[in-house]
């Protein structure tokens, strides 16, 4: 059995080492690529300020690359004994270098190992999620576009209210996608601050060059004060869940106007068939099952703030071992939002609309407040218009009209479609993504001279 990184003159029993270690093995398998950048960015750094010789780091970056093609190739293992991903990839090191792969661990600890470990593979998870937003931002939109001379009821109290148009109703889970991306944004640049180098939460008394590390994997900044880079383990997910719920929430309300627009008694949308599901018993029926399950997985992501808060909510300043059980709700939760954007953009690129909902005379009087509208704009007052198509409905006297025209920003005739493409394309230009990605690039290809 591998000793452990932290092990003395003692060793613990089967049942403690099964309860502490827990699932890391297997969600350390996650950050595997992270915490190969990580060791490849630090112990350049040691050989510029001479804890390591020039040509013990060219051939611990060269096994470190070795690893990385590993994991790359999926073939990475943690193996049994072996407590976690950085014991695993400092136990291939010593295996082909000897003690020379002991020397990575000079000058940092498994509290900012992990806390970078953290930043890098979530920055990633983070471009992935915004990318497949942005996947299904460009599907709304188009479907908007495609619908937008398309009317349908409006509803306020789950009461026919208003004219509204499948324009409306795509374009405003698109823009709502633009907030979201907004809290995307801050995440990630909350996220991308080195905590490399503050050691076990205290700093270091070697002479560690901070800005080294920080320029290398592509941070902004780094979190500069020591005490507080470790304070950030917890906090940095908290933010981070906070961003994707916002995301979760609106897909869990369009799931949840998918499926009901697209039951009989509304049939305002149909789904295409093959993304739906039948009834061991009733050969007529045509579920809308992935997006009742995309509105459970994005309502149970919703949740995952509360549960991060929880885990952490009493911890005093310094490292628990409580923070290791965030992890078990924090990596997965970014495969499933991702699974949801995917499945609801593969949808709604394939949704189709019933063009003659208003043929049904049950929503006429949704027409009425067009009618209060022409009355007061041919000198009526307001509430006398009001009064008089309300006797008029109450008489059974009402005739809709329904060629409406609409042309104020954001209505019906004037869907600002453009802007709203603008405004979440000033809100990706923020990210710049590029940066993080070309320091990995050259991190990976470095060559020491």
């Amino acid at each position: 059995m591998a000793s452990k990184l932290w092990e003395k003159n003692f060793t613990m029993t089967a049942e403690i080492e099964r309860f502490t270690v827990g699932r890391d093995r297997q969600l350390d398998l996650y950050l595997a690529e992270s915490d190969v950048l990580g060791s490849m960015a630090h112990i350049t750094m040691l050989e510029s300020i001479g804890l390591l010789e020039a040509n013990e780091l060219q051939a611990l970056l060269a096994e470190l690359r070795s690893i990385l093609q590993v994991i790359r190739r999926g073939e990475f293992v943690i193996e049994d004994g072996v407590e976690d991903v950085h014991s695993q990839v400092e136990l291939m090191l010593t295996r082909k270098l000897g003690d020379m792969g002991k020397k990575i661990h000079s000058g940092r600890s498994r509290n900012d190992q992990v806390l970078v470990d953290l930043k890098l593979w979530t920055r990633r998870q983070l471009r992935e999620v915004v990318e497949q937003v942005k996947i299904l931002f460009d599907k709304l939109q188009q479907q908007s576009e495609r619908y937008k001379q398309v009317l349908m009821p409006g509803y306020t109290h789950l009461q026919v209210a208003m004219p509204s148009s499948f324009g409306l109703w795509f374009g405003a889970y698109a823009e709502s996608l633009c907030d979201d991306m907004l809290f995307l944004q801050a995440a990630y640049r909350m996220t991308n601050r080195n905590p490399l180098g503050s050691a076990a939460g205290y700093g270091s008394s070697f002479p560690l060059n901070r800005t080294m590390t920080t320029e290398l994997l592509g941070f902004d900044s780094m979190d500069y004060n020591v005490v507080y880079a470790q304070m950030g383990r917890g906090k940095t997910e908290r933010n981070v869940a906070f961003a994707l719920a916002t995301v979760a929430g609106t897909l869990a309300k369009l799931a949840f106007d998918a499926c009901m627009f697209n039951s009989q008694n509304f049939a305002f949308v149909k789904l295409p068939n093959e993304c739906t599901t039948g009834s061991s018993i009733m050969p007529h029926k045509k579920n809308p099952d992935v997006f009742e399950l995309t509105r459970a997985k994005c309502n149970k992501l919703q949740a995952l703030p509360q549960q991060i808060t929880l885990i952490m909510n009493n911890l005093p300043v310094g490292y628990f071992r409580d923070l290791q059980i965030i992890k078990e709700v924090f990596l997965p939760a970014f495969d499933e939002l991702k699974d949801c954007l995917r499945m609801a953009a593969y949808i709604i690129e394939r949704m189709t609309v019933n063009e003659h909902i208003l043929d049904d005379p049950r929503y006429d009087l949704m027409f009425s407040v067009e009618e209060v509208n022409r009355l007061a704009a041919v000198g009526t007052p307001f509430r006398d218009a009001y009064r008089q198509v309300g006797l008029d409905i109450e008489a059974g006297r009402f005739t809709p009209n329904k060629q409406i025209h609409h042309t104020h920003e954001g209505s019906i005739g004037n869907l600002c479609t453009a802007e709203i493409a603008a405004l979440m394309q000033h809100t990706l230009d923020g990210f710049h993504f590029e940066r993080a990605e070309e320091a990995e690039r050259k991190l990976v290809e470095m060559k020491n001279e």
